[in-house]
């Protein structure tokens, strides 16, 4: 029997496990922990925000987001950079998820989708971003990986001033 199987009928504590997981992630997000959020991927994570809701794949459109590991570290380093003038003042977020549902795929993956809601607080101007965030998480001992986080934000094609955090 593979470890998934049991996905089929998903339980309250399969559920608790990967919402506190999923509360872990944009947690650490608030609280600026960008290389510990970092590390909750797996080596070939994708962190993906399309400005096409409707696309499949990140050359179908352009992206405000898709960085693999090697370069969210690249931007992490940036956006740690004593004289990154995006970056400062830092901005401070508030990250919420909701409805919260998950589903086997039949693979070693299980998606998690949610509503996000992420408020920033940034040069005394309040920005708010919102849409639904899709995970494809990887169970790993107790806890899980990231394969793929896809946000797809209400505003996708809306025109952005720099963002200087992850959403």
């Amino acid at each position: 029997m593979r470890a998934l199987d049991t996905m089929d009928r998903p339980t309250a504590l399969d559920h608790g496990a990967i919402q506190k997981f999923l509360y872990r992630e944009v947690r650490l997000l608030d609280e600026r922990r960008f290389e510990e959020w970092s590390e909750l991927f797996t080596p070939e994570g994708i962190y993906w925000v399309p400005t096409n809701p409707e696309a499949k794949s990140p050359d179908d459109a352009v992206s405000l987001f898709f960085d693999d590991r090697r370069s969210m570290h690249a931007r992490i380093r940036r956006l740690r950079h004593p004289e990154a003038h995006v970056a400062i003042p830092h901005s401070s977020t508030a990250h919420m998820l909701a409805n919260i549902e998950i589903e086997p795929t039949g693979t070693d993956t299980i998606l998690a989708r949610a509503v996000c809601h992420v408020a920033e607080y940034r040069h005394i101007e309040p920005r708010w971003y919102a849409g639904r965030v899709e995970y494809h998480l990887v169970p790993n001992g107790e806890s899980f990986l990231i394969a793929l986080k896809k946000i797809l934000l209400v505003n996708a094609g809306a025109s952005f001033t720099s963002i200087a955090f992850y959403l």
